[in-house]
């Protein structure tokens, strides 16, 4: 059967996530394929390439798991550990603009090194709503001790949300940087076929990297590899974009913010330099600035 689309349209290629739907095996998914954004977050720094690899991860999965919320303000996904990396943020805005960083802690990270428990270590996996300051914070929070970001993902959903949840998901460097995250969950109520989760994780097993990774093959293309023959709706595609929201106002409100003792760590031949650890970008204040809005 012919993949079917609820929408009519050019197909989707790059920074994109498409929903679909597959009733025959009561599962419920969607597809993040970043290109553009993902290398411009990660040409802000210079990561080593492990780390820029589970950035673009994370990405992708926030861009996928973000996409099927609904929320108004932003959704946001933190790993926290004692590995070599000791932070690492992504976030997403309803509007679907894209950040991230990691923060390291200088120890010396293998070249060819994927594992998350080791990149990362013993820490915790948090997902926060921020709706605004009227509004109620929602977190949740799950143990990292998977090796993978993915697996850690679906422990979460499985522990918290009682869904069951797979995550397919790669990042790699060619001639820029791309990744995707491929995530289908059951539907709540019995399926008609007993065997269709069995299923579902033996088609998505059978997907490679490389073909998630691939520039020419579209999101369409390998939802209909997969899942061509039980039937699968594709519905209206949302794009997402690289943006920072930092700007100088930002800039001034955290000079404001910081302890006086802890003000000579940022200046710089007699000027004071904010730099947003999202996008490097740097907002530059003379001494007299500063006093005059710590004063205000």
């Amino acid at each position: 059967m012919a993949l079917k689309a609820e929408t009519i349209g050019a197909e989707h290629t790059d920074d994109v996530v498409l929903p679909f739907q597959i009733d025959a095996l009561n599962i419920r998914g969607r597809i993040a394929r970043l290109g553009p954004a993902l290398d411009t977050i990660l040409r802000q720094h210079a990561y080593p390439r492990p780390v820029s690899r589970l950035l673009g991860e994370a990405l992708a999965l926030t861009s996928a798991v973000g996409s099927s919320l609904k929320f108004d303000g932003v959704f946001s996904i933190q790993a926290k550990g004692n590995g070599p990396i000791k932070l690492l943020v992504v976030d997403m805005t309803s509007a679907g603009h894209l950040r991230g960083y990691a923060q390291l802690s200088g120890r010396p990270i293998a070249v060819d090194e994927r594992r998350l428990d080791q990149l990362v270590g013993e820490g915790q996996l948090a997902f926060t709503i921020d709706q605004g300051p009227d509004t109620e914070r929602y977190q949740g929070i799950v143990a990292l001790g998977e090796d993978t970001l993915a697996g850690a993902v679906d422990h979460y959903f499985q522990q918290s949300e009682q869904l069951k949840t797979k995550l397919l998901m790669a990042s790699g460097l060619s001639t820029a940087w791309r990744s995707t995250a491929l995530m289908v969950q059951r539907l709540p109520g019995e399926s008609l076929d007993p065997d269709a989760w069995n299923r579902t994780e033996h088609l998505l097993a059978s997907l490679t990297e490389d073909e998630l990774l691939d520039p020419d093959l579209k999101a369409e293309d390998i939802l209909y590899r997969l899942f061509h023959a039980e039937g699968v709706r594709v519905f209206r595609p949302r794009p997402v974009e690289a943006r920072c929201r930092c700007s100088r106002e930002r800039a001034e409100g955290a000079l404001r913010l910081v302890p006086a003792t802890e003000l000579p760590e940022l200046m710089v031949d007699g000027r004071f330099i904010v730099t947003c650890q999202f996008c490097n970008a740097s907002n530059i204040f003379s001494e007299a600035e500063v006093q005059a809005l710590r004063a205000s």
